[in-house]
């Protein structure tokens, strides 16, 4: 168990660091700018660390007895509910509207994209320790 657990875990939280460096690098060259996203986070340690503890946490839910064959589509399944989080209680209660619209109209679908990553990044990590 503590295999599955740490599998789980630590796919997480390296899938949140590549979420994060994703986020920042979308700032860094513009890509946020051409799809009118406002959101550029500095690249900042206390920023980090909490995404790779919440990442490291939500994955979690790859513990529970779902798709253990279809990698992909459990990452993406997964990737759901801290997406949900993000779009309908985080990015609310930072004053940037429900969807996180007021950093742009395209914010909910990089959050979701971004989280798809996350998910699937998770996923497969936690399919490899655990096989």
């Amino acid at each position: 168990m503590i295999k599955k657990l740490s599998g789980a875990f630590t796919g997480g939280a390296l899938g949140a660091l590549l979420d994060s460096f994703n986020i920042w690098f979308m700032g860094v060259v513009g890509i946020s700018d051409i799809i009118g996203i406002t959101m550029k986070p500095d690249f900042t340690a206390p920023w980090v660390y909490k995404r790779i503890i919440w990442g490291g946490i939500w994955m979690l839910l790859l513990l529970l007895p779902v798709m253990k064959e279809r990698i992909v589509l459990r990452g993406v399944l997964f990737s759901l509910p801290p997406s949900a989080m993000m779009l309908f209680m985080v990015l609310p209660s930072m004053g940037k509207g429900m969807l996180g619209l007021s950093f742009g109209t395209f914010m909910p679908l990089v959050v979701i994209g971004l989280n798809f990553i996350y998910g699937i990044f998770a996923s497969f990590w936690y399919s490899k320790v655990v096989s």
